[in-house]
């Protein structure tokens, strides 16, 4: 059974919602957050299955500039850079650092396998205080393929040193579920909320509203 938990960073274990203050006075809606994400994923997505490789940051610029002009908005310079900087200064979710700790304890090994780019996960980490906690930080970017395509995932098994078949990717986003599942990995989904499982995709075997639900039934699982 897999041994090695393989986190997403963004929304998995740390907070988008910190963002909100900056798309409120940027739009006057802070929910247009969620709207810009939602463009900068399916961007991704589209570069990876074009094969048109685009870096994560990229993406994120791209994508505030659609969501702008579809808004008819002028986004400030200062108001750009305080969302695209912000996604270095994110905060974990309250429960993240104590789920860490216990799988650990438990004798799991931990990693980081993000979209961003290596040097925007390792600060993310670093400014969240939990880069200690995991021995690798992984990015898809090396592999110049996005997750979830499946070179992200052999990617992190082959600098594990395992198996892809004892990796498991923990996610709150159904595609990274899936890209995981369908590369070989189990899977652990974090049902944060708006988060929903695709019914096209088999369910993974572990699924919680949060990190510490998840951690309970990974220990459980494995110790099965």
């Amino acid at each position: 059974m897999p041994r090695v938990c393989v986190f997403d960073v963004n929304e998995t274990l740390l907070d988008l919602a910190a963002l909100d203050p900056h798309f409120e006075r940027a739009f006057g809606d802070s929910s247009v957050r969620r709207t810009w994400f939602a463009q900068m994923l399916q961007l991704a997505l589209v570069s990876t299955v074009t094969g048109a490789y685009a870096d994560f940051g990229a993406c994120q610029a791209a994508a505030l500039e659609m969501v702008a002009a579809r808004q008819g908005v002028d986004v400030s310079e200062g108001d750009r850079r305080e969302i695209l900087d912000g996604m270095r200064r994110l905060p974990p979710h309250p429960e993240v650092r104590e789920s860490l700790e216990r799988l650990r304890e438990a004798g799991f090994r931990l990693a980081t396998l993000t979209n961003s780019t290596l040097e925007v996960a390792e600060a993310q980490l670093n400014h969240a205080g939990i880069r200690d906690l995991f021995e690798q930080a992984l990015s898809a970017d090396t592999v110049r393929r996005l997750k979830p395509a499946a070179e992200p995932y052999r990617m992190a098994a082959e600098r594990l040193g395992v198996e892809i078949a004892q990796v498991r990717l923990i996610a709150a986003h159904a595609w990274d579920i899936a890209g995981a599942l369908r590369a070989g990995c189990a899977a652990a989904f974090v049902a944060r909320p708006g988060m929903i499982l695709d019914p096209l995709v088999d369910r993974p075997d572990v699924v919680g509203a949060d990190l510490r639900q998840v951690t309970d039934r990974i220990v459980q699982v494995e110790a099965a």
